[in-house]
C-alpha cells in the first residue's frame, strides 16, 4: 500500500492502518530499534509503541515522508528507553560508542536555550551533510542514525573497519570544525 494511503487510514482512524505500516515497515523500524537496544523484545515494544505514537499524532500531523517519520519515532522512544537502561547500569554497546564519538562535536547541557536556534542548528547539520560526499554521509548516517556497528557497515560498503573508522574520524573532525566556525 503507498504511504499517502496508509496516512489517510490513519486520518480516517481506521485501525488497518496499524497492520498496513506494520506490514510495510516493522522489519525497517524493529531493526533501527534493535541497534540501539540489542534487545528483540525491547525493540520490539518499541515498534509497538511507534505505531501508538503515530496513531496520536496523525491527525493533526500529516507526514511527508512517512518512513522518516515513523523511524524518527521509533528512533527516540528506543534512545529514551535506551538511557533508562543505562542509567540504570552503566554498560558498553554500539549506542553508548557512537555518541560518545560523536560528544566532541556537538555536546551541551541538554537544555536548547530557544526553539529558534535548536532550528538554525538543525539547518547547519543538515547542511553539513548535503556538502559531503555521498558515500561519507551514507557511512555518517548508518553510525550516528542507524547505530550500525563498525563492523557492520564496513561489509556493508565493502571497507575495511579501519577505513570506515578513519572516514568517521575525518567527518567528526570536519563536523567539529564547522560547528566551531559558527559558534556552537
Amino acid at each position: 500500500m503507498e504511504d499517502n494511503r496508509i496516512v489517510d487510514l490513519y486520518w480516517q482512524r481506521n485501525e488497518s492502518a496499524i497492520s498496513e505500516t506494520a506490514a510495510k515497515y516493522g522489519k525497517y523500524l524493529n531493526s533501527i530499534s534493535y541497534q540501539i537496544l540489542l534487545n528483540a523484545e525491547d525493540a520490539e515494544e518499541c515498534v509497538n509503541d511507534t505505531y501508538n505514537d503515530a496513531w496520536q499524532s496523525m491527525p493533526p500531523h500529516r507526514p511527508s515522508i512517512l518512513s522518516t517519520f515513523l523511524g524518527k519515532i521509533t528512533r527516540r522512544i528506543s534512545i529514551d528507553l535506551w538511557r533508562k537502561y543505562s542509567a540504570e547500569k552503566r554498560g558498553g554497546g554500539v549506542m553508548a560508542l557512537a555518541l560518545d564519538e560523536l560528544e566532541e562535536c556537538v555536546s551541551g547541557t541538554g537544555d536548547v536555550e530557544t526553539e529558534i536556534e535548536r532550528q538554525e542548528l538543525q539547518k547547519k547539520l543538515n547542511d553539513f551533510l548535503l556538502a559531503l560526499p555521498q558515500v561519507d554521509r551514507q557511512v555518517f548516517m548508518c553510525r550516528y542514525w542507524y547505530m550500525d556497528s563498525i563492523s557492520d557497515i564496513a561489509k556493508q560498503f565493502a571497507y575495511s573497519e579501519s577505513k570506515v573508522k578513519s572516514m568517521l574520524y575525518r567527518t567528526r573532525n570536519k563536523l567539529r570544525t564547522m560547528l566551531e566556525k559558527e559558534g556552537y
